[in-house]
């Protein structure tokens, strides 16, 4: 099975203010994680640049001129509270588009099985107009769109499992059936929405979680909601909002999955995806704000994606993605 693995380095020149949780640390933590020869087999390439008419089959018009407009020269530029750019924040957020278009070429064309997109900033919070919740553009709503236009796809799937609710691909997504939204999410929490009565055009599964909520509850909900979803709509491409802050370690979320857990969904994931879509799973970092939870839980991801079985973390050396950097 191959993997791709796209990254890019404009991911390190995004930078954020002392003590904010989105922070270069965490790409550092994964690409230390990913120095491990159990990765020895990923196929690696950077990201292009993302273009602007891929961002605007998601987006306004007027939101990328905006995000375009507010990069600053030097310093700090806020969108909103949480929302921030630096000089090399523009630059990180179209590598971060362009990785996800490229994954969905490689699956697409038969030139990777499935692809991993280890960029930041995340996407999945920025609505159709608005950047918000550390988020500039959404890499996942962006690919789906791509995936219809140039490659004639007509049903896209995303699947979230990050601990807040991407509110921003479900914006995106609203009124479009051939796209599919599902989502599991600690409620309430940041960003509010995200509740079993927004449904769009019968496109959209949200299935919350309590704070509180581990491995079983999210497995259930899954198994219950999601993936029986999934499977009625026969998505032909599988994209993952791949957020590891729902592990127990995160600070910005209450729930209490282990990396087993990623593991099992990513398992899933891929035999949906086996069954309808040819296998084809491009799959998008999203949160995850505890380092070494991140780099572990990532690597399980990885691991699953590239080998179809779930024998992985125990071996892998956690001992540098400690939060001591």
């Amino acid at each position: 099975m191959t993997t791709l693995l796209l990254t890019h380095p404009s991911s390190l020149h995004h930078v954020t203010p002392d003590g904010h949780p989105e922070r270069v640390d965490r790409i550092r933590a994964i690409n230390r994680m990913l120095a491990n020869p159990h990765f020895d087999a990923l196929t690696r390439r950077e990201a292009p640049l993302g273009k602007d008419e891929d961002i605007l089959r998601a987006h306004s018009a007027e939101h990328l001129r905006r995000v375009r407009s507010l990069s600053p020269e030097d310093g700090f530029e806020y969108l909103d509270a949480d929302t921030v750019m630096s000089p090399g924040s523009l630059d990180a957020a179209l590598h971060a588009v362009g990785a996800a278009t490229s994954a969905v070429d490689a699956v697409m064309t038969g030139d990777a099985d499935n692809a991993f997109c280890a960029l930041r900033p995340p996407g999945h919070h920025a609505e159709r107009g608005r950047a918000m919740g550390f988020c500039l553009f959404n890499q996942a709503a962006i690919a789906a769109e791509y995936a219809r236009t140039i490659h004639g796809v007509e049903r896209v799937a995303v699947v979230d499992f990050d601990v807040h609710h991407g509110n921003g691909t479900q914006d995106i997504f609203w009124s479009a059936p051939n796209l599919f939204y599902g989502s599991t999410h600690q409620m309430p929490l940041y960003p509010g929405t995200g509740s079993v009565q927004e449904t769009g055009a019968g496109n959209i599964f949200n299935a919350p979680l309590r704070a509180g909520d581990g491995g079983e509850q999210f497995r259930d909900a899954m198994s219950t909601v999601i993936l029986p979803a999934l499977d009625v709509f026969s998505p032909e491409l599988v994209i993952i909002s791949a957020g590891f802050d729902a592990h127990h370690r995160d600070p910005l979320g209450s729930l209490k999955l282990a990396e087993e857990d990623f593991a099992w969904i990513t398992l899933q994931l891929m035999e949906a995806a086996e069954i309808h879509a040819g296998g084809r799973v491009v799959s998008i970092l999203e949160g995850g704000y505890d380092l070494q939870a991140l780099a572990s839980s990532v690597g399980i991801h990885l691991q699953a994606l590239m080998r179809g079985n779930a024998g992985m973390v125990e071996d892998i050396d956690d001992d540098e993605t400690e939060d001591d950097f």
